[in-house]
């Protein structure tokens, strides 16, 4: 297989040498990309900067990555210094994700996505409700009924600060199922290990979680995945339902993309997208992806702003309810 593909890129490489092929044989799309990461090394921005570099080079639609890791603000230091430093960094791809969305909105920083160059919505984290491997609790429905006889008793727990992200999912979940979400006690756990040991003790009733995170508890045998807030059941996961399915017209998804600095020139930017739009078929960047558990959701330009601006209205509205906003 190996002198198989060897002798294959020295056919092309002739080929394209006397004329015979256009420029698209080579298959580089883009010569380098500096990725500028607003968090440290290991975290979900960085693991998501480095998996695309990886997947583009190793490819050949990318000629080289560099990665940058600029922490500070939460997140806010590189969103300013991109903007900043515009005219001197278009050769620099921003990660970021839904935070940046719940960031601006709370005025952790002053910027918000509109201040950027939207480049590309690549991958994505679906939101799920869990609860303990021996709980009684098996569906939704059965989470619904015992909030009913006992709101108090029947708190849900996440691993963010109250208004943010798992407690927003788990907000977001009951009020589409028709309760009121100010209602709805919440229990903040500063790590999956608290939050573990409070499900297993009965402390919480249920969990708000990553899709991902969800799937590993649920793969050890911890825990019960009763609900996802995906459009239609994931494979990582497929007897695992979603809200939908079970009556809760709600979906959510924590995206992770990328972002250019303002006023980048219309062919870099056709450029970056167009190396995006071609890794997703490729085996390098289905390596990458199934590695990390990612789920693909590629929203570019014109798409993206659409998803960004349905987002921040749906956490907005959501967000004022519960008196964060």
């Amino acid at each position: 297989m190996t002198t198989f593909n060897l002798g294959r890129r020295a056919l092309i490489a002739a080929v394209a040498a006397i004329g015979l092929v256009g420029p698209a044989a080579a298959e580089e799309v883009v010569d380098s990309i500096h990725f500028l990461i607003p968090g440290g090394a290991g975290g979900g921005w960085d693991g998501t900067a480095r998996g695309t570099g990886e997947a583009l080079t190793n490819a050949g639609l990318v000629g080289t990555a560099s990665y940058e890791n600029m922490s500070g603000g939460g997140g806010g230091k590189a969103i300013g210094f991109l903007i900043e430093n515009a005219d001197s960094n278009h050769g620099t791809l921003m990660v970021n994700s839904t935070p940046i969305v719940i960031r601006s909105l709370t005025g952790v920083f002053p910027h918000n996505f509109r201040d950027l160059t939207l480049v590309s919505g690549t991958i994505g984290d679906y939101a799920a409700i869990v609860v303990g491997k021996d709980s009684p609790i098996n569906s939704m429905a059965d989470l619904l009924a015992a909030y009913d006889a006992d709101p108090g008793a029947t708190a849900i727990g996440g691993g963010s600060v109250p208004g943010g992200m798992d407690h927003l999912v788990a907000a977001m979940v009951m009020e589409a199922a028709g309760k009121d979400a100010l209602g709805v006690k919440y229990i903040p756990y500063d790590a999956g290990g608290k939050a573990m040991a409070a499900l297993l003790s009965g402390e919480i009733a249920a969990l708000s979680t990553g899709f991902s995170e969800a799937v590993d508890l649920a793969n050890a045998g911890e825990v019960k995945i009763i609900g996802v807030t995906s459009e239609e059941r994931v494979d990582a996961a497929p007897d695992a339902q979603t809200m939908k399915e079970q009556g809760i017209d709600t979906t959510f998804v924590n995206w992770r993309g990328f972002f250019a600095a303002p006023g980048l020139p219309e062919d870099k930017l056709a450029a970056y997208q167009a190396a995006i739009t071609k890794m997703y078929d490729t085996p390098e960047w289905e390596e990458v992806r199934a590695r990390n558990g990612w789920v693909n959701i590629h929203n570019s330009g014109a798409d993206f702003e659409a998803f960004l601006e349905d987002q921040e209205q749906q956490i907005s509205d959501l967000m004022k309810k519960l008196g964060f906003l």
